[in-house]
């Protein structure tokens, strides 16, 4: 009997505070909720939605699941990031890589004898030592030297290589970087198709073809007296320092296509969570698991981490500390690319997805948390029920 009073009244315990949502449920004032955030109109739209599932707000049970028509506050948090991540993807599309050239002044400067540089960016890393190798092989392109941002000749970062054979009277170089990019100079569409065919078997985590020629950057260049960028085009002197300039220009090229890969991964993220943001605005209960949810936040974090710290977007190589010139090529160049503004953006929409990833796991969690307790009061009323049972069978 003993047992049966402490059973009962420990039940009473830890129903109460259900019992305590439940009147609060009944007492919730009805009206539209406010999801819109406020932003600065923008160009260019994407159409992302969002959604949650609606958690009334009770001192005796937070994780109770309401489905009001009126938000909590946590869900109208929820609501504010969303609309906050939408806000800063229009607004990072309007930025552009940088100034497109005007068709007919392209032409017009091929028909000066200007040409063509290329960078593509195809995979996360490329093996460089079985690369050279194979070049050697082919005997196509002779590996003239390897280059390292540090100038530590033992863990080199780019393999420069120029072709044996000459089409005119340029010659075409081509720069191979560690991180999956490479940056053609002074070669045909044809040649270009060819060398990125050649590299798959050297590439480690290929990119999609598509992307890698959506992503990819073209440049005019010419010689002259003094390295610079001027007008939409390269201009690299005719003295022993041009390879170091080409692979300045280069340099910050690999960079631009690069990032621009990075952009296109995180886009098609943000595209990937619109059904999930979609739940949260209606109010409904969110279709994705908890170890997927964990799943998306670890591919932010990674992208995260080889932006800011395996990348050099955020600082000038050491390459250039003690070449001056260079170092303001490299630094003119990457603003033409707007890499800087881009790394920010991309830092901001990485924030907003990031604090929206960590609100839908804390929803998620919570969902769990009021399972659990459902499944121990049920196992509390079961084993109450047993000993009434035992009770009635023994003094009947």
């Amino acid at each position: 009997m003993k047992s049966f009073i402490r059973l009962t009244t420990f039940c009473y315990q830890r129903a109460g505070p259900l019992a305590g949502a439940y009147r609060t449920i009944g007492t919730i004032p009805k009206g539209p909720g406010k999801y819109a955030a406020t932003a600065s109109p923008v160009t260019k739209h994407r159409t992302v939605v969002s959604g949650t599932v609606q958690t009334a707000p009770s001192a005796g049970n937070p994780y109770f699941v309401s489905r009001g028509n009126h938000p909590s506050p946590q869900i109208q948090q929820c609501s504010k990031i969303s609309s906050s991540s939408i806000i800063s993807v229009q607004e990072s599309m309007q930025l552009k890589k940088r100034p497109r050239r005007r068709r007919e002044d392209e032409n017009e400067k091929l028909a000066k004898g200007y040409k063509t540089v290329t960078a593509f960016a195809t995979a996360d890393e490329y093996d460089l030592d079985r690369l050279v190798r194979a070049l050697r092989e082919q005997n196509l392109y002779e590996p003239k030297q390897f280059l390292s941002s540090d100038d530590i000749d033992t863990e080199p970062d780019v393999l420069h290589v120029t072709a044996k054979y000459k089409v005119g009277d340029e010659c075409r170089d081509l720069y191979f970087f560690r991180e999956g990019t490479v940056v053609l100079w002074n070669c045909t569409d044809l040649e270009n198709s060819n060398i990125l065919r050649f590299l798959k078997p050297f590439e480690q985590g290929s990119y999609d073809e598509g992307t890698v020629l959506e992503e990819s950057e073209s440049m005019l260049y010419n010689n002259d007296s003094t390295p610079r960028l001027r007008h939409n085009s390269f201009y690299v002197s005719q003295s022993d320092e041009s390879d170091l300039e080409k692979y300045t220009f280069a340099n910050a090229m690999s960079l631009s296509v690069k990032l621009g890969i990075w952009e296109a991964t995180l886009e098609r993220y943000i595209d990937s969570m619109a059904y999930v943001t979609e739940d949260l605005k209606r109010g409904n209960k969110i279709k994705i698991t908890r170890s997927e949810m964990l799943r998306r936040t670890g591919e932010l974090f990674a992208l995260r981490h080889v932006i800011n710290l395996s990348s050099d977007l955020l600082d000038t190589p050491d390459f250039y500390w003690d070449r001056e010139q260079l170092e303001t090529l490299y630094n003119q160049t990457c603003a033409y690319f707007s890499i800087s503004r881009r790394t920010r953006v991309m830092n901001e929409k990485l924030n907003h997805c990031v604090e929206l990833a960590d609100l839908i796991s804390s929803n998620l969690n919570d969902d769990h948390h009021v399972r659990l307790e459902w499944m121990i009061i049920i196992l509390i009323m079961v084993e109450v029920g047993f000993e009434v049972l035992h009770y009635v069978d023994k003094f009947t």
